[in-house]
């Protein structure tokens, strides 16, 4: 270790000091890097490290969405949860370990508010370290983390809030695409070399996409230079949030996700996204053909006695034709995930669920780093505050 390390991050302010040299991090044993077909075919390598088992694995994560949709919320709750060995989402279990939280648009007020909120009087834990402050990663910044990190081999999480405020000025001389990558590409080393997570909450386009890995803000340098991304954004319907993910080592898939105004904490719900997502009327439908597969429109009338017939056939037929459901030739219908083929294979007998037009109206019923210190709503109606 260098005689000089680096001095410690202050809560309130950065040192006006010039960083001493970098700090080497303990040696480790470099990994292999090059093998024939069956060298590699034999190894055996550990499966990687999770911070939320299925969505969180070591090595880059990001997190974005657009400003004040709960991004900060939601990566609080994660860094609590992993600090305690709680459970993420409120249902998701979590193996406990050390979790640095750079909350760099944050003050130590604002932290210690939602934190009390989000703990509702359980204890705080030791293991979370939060800092307001921290100098970008070629300023030092990488050098801190890793100090930290030396500090706390067991940690299981980096938490960098928002990740604009540590990727520093970009290269001179270099595409847009290549400094996107390099940026990322000082997390990446972190992640890597330690095998935690990283997590780098950031932003999306303001313009939309049907391809969720297109609205992230920047080049595609910075999802491609990325192990995962993470795509929080807004829901119409029941859901207050779709965690859309996909990655290197994680499963896509899309999580729908409420938030709870009173505790400040995103929980998973159970069943598919689609089931969070769409009306009252349509979820109900869903819910019962996925029970009750093959069944027609009358049948689902008769078990709603809330829903008049008229509106269960325009929900069912609207519902086909917009890929929630499959309708086969003698008009029984079947979930989405329903074999397509056994809902085609039906007689061809007439459909008593007829298509109607589409304009219809359908009825709805440590201090140390010095790194010590600390430093929506519901509905659609109301906005989560950052």
């Amino acid at each position: 270790m260098s005689a000089n390390p680096i001095p410690p991050l202050h809560l309130y302010s950065v040192p006006s000091d010039p960083p001493a040299a970098p700090v080497a991090p303990p040696k480790r044993e470099r990994p292999r890097t090059a093998w024939t077909a069956d060298q590699l075919m034999a190894a055996d390598f550990p499966e990687p490290k999770w911070a939320v088992p299925g969505i969180l694995a070591e090595g880059v994560s990001l997190l974005a969405g657009p400003p004040k949709v709960g991004k900060s919320w939601l990566s609080l709750g994660l860094g609590l949860a992993v600090a305690a060995g709680g459970r993420a989402f409120d249902s998701v279990p979590v193996q406990g370990g050390p979790v640095l939280y750079l909350a760099l648009e944050d003050t130590p007020r604002r932290l210690q508010t939602r934190m009390g909120k989000v703990l509702g009087g359980q204890k705080a834990p030791a293991g979370l370290t939060l800092v307001t402050e921290c100098p970008p990663f070629p300023q030092g910044g990488s050098e801190a983390i890793a100090q930290w990190l030396d500090r706390n081999p067991d940690a299981r999480m980096v938490v960098i809030d928002v990740f604009a405020k540590m990727r520093g000025q970009s290269p001179q001389g270099v595409s847009a695409y290549d400094a996107d990558y390099v940026a990322v590409g000082y997390a990446k080393r972190l992640a890597d070399h330690y095998g935690i997570a990283v997590v780098l909450v950031h932003h999306v386009r303001k313009a939309g996409s049907d391809d969720f890995l297109a609205e992230v803000s920047g080049t595609n340098g910075i999802a491609g230079a990325a192990d995962a991304t993470l795509v929080l954004k807004r829901a119409r319907g029941k859901a207050d949030g779709i965690l859309h993910v996909t990655g290197r080592d994680v499963d896509e898939a899309e999580y729908a996700l409420q938030f709870q105004a009173a505790s400040g904490a995103w929980q998973l719900l159970d069943g598919p996204v689609s089931d969070h997502t769409v009306g009252d009327t349509r979820a109900a439908v869903i819910k019962f053909v996925r029970a009750n597969p093959g069944a027609k429109p009358k049948d689902i009338a008769a078990a709603m006695p809330h829903l008049d017939a008229d509106t269960v056939r325009r929900t069912c037929s609207r519902m086909a034709a917009d890929g929630q459901l499959t309708k086969d030739p003698g008009g029984r219908y079947y979930p989405d995930t329903q074999s397509r083929t056994q809902a085609a294979g039906g007689a061809s007998e007439p459909s008593d669920c007829p298509d109607t037009a589409p304009d219809q109206p359908e009825c709805s019923g440590q201090s140390s780093l010095e790194l010590s210190g600390l430093s929506g709503s519901a509905s659609d109606q109301q906005e989560v505050s950052r």
